[in-house]
């Protein structure tokens, strides 16, 4: 059996030229591409992300260890199309319109991909026309919206309105600093997460609801 042990604790130092080089050892040795991204890569993020959520570890050693994984994960690429692996899921993430603060929404984005999901950052300043045309172009399973400021929690009413309006599917998650549980249950949205860690773990469980 293999030992995937120092390739997580590689990844969770942040050390992308030996992650490079380790993915590379084991696909050249034959092991397959999808043991390496599950028992390898995620296993590691979902680590780092159960630390960052416990405050033993901080935004920085997060940011590493999510670049190392992005390395990792660009070499994997290819041999996960060939063999047919899919991600559990589609996710559109973005800051509402009139909000341009993104490390909310990076760090969400970092632990969706480390659970396993495709994501689609769609920026800041994000529209509600935006957030449905992303969410319909790539059939979106969940749409997380952020926003940082107080003047800016009416655009998640306004987002999540619209696209019920337009009969959008996706589950509607949302976060950041001013957002409640309360907020989240008056404008109708599916889910709220006031970490980075907790929205990953949110997205998987509306996953199929």
């Amino acid at each position: 059996m293999t030992d995937f042990e120092g390739l997580r604790n590689t990844m969770k130092s942040g050390k992308v030229a030996d992650v490079t080089r380790i993915v590379n050892e084991f696909l050249q040795a034959g092991e397959p591409a999808e043991d390496v991204l599950n028992q390898g890569l995620l296993q590691a993020m979902n680590e780092v992300g159960q630390r960052f959520k416990a405050n033993e570890i901080f935004v920085p050693e997060v940011l590493v260890a999510a670049r190392a994984m992005k390395a990792g994960t660009e070499v994997l690429k290819p041999h996960l199309v060939e063999a047919g692996v899919q991600a559990i899921g589609t996710a559109i993430m973005g800051t509402v319109k009139g909000d341009l603060h993104d490390i909310g929404k990076n760090l969400v984005i970092m632990m969706l991909e480390g659970a396993g999901f495709n994501v689609i950052d769609a920026g800041v300043d994000v529209s509600p026309e935006k957030f449905v045309e992303l969410a319909r172009e790539h059939n979106a399973h969940i749409v997380g919206l952020s926003a940082l400021l107080t003047t800016t929690m009416p655009s998640m009413k306004n987002t999540v309105e619209k696209m019920r309006g337009e009969g959008v599917t996706a589950k509607i998650i949302i976060g950041g600093a001013p957002v409640t549980q309360g907020y989240c249950e008056s404008i109708g949205a599916d889910g709220y997460s006031d970490d980075a860690a907790a929205a990953a773990e949110l997205a998987v469980s509306l996953l199929g609801s």
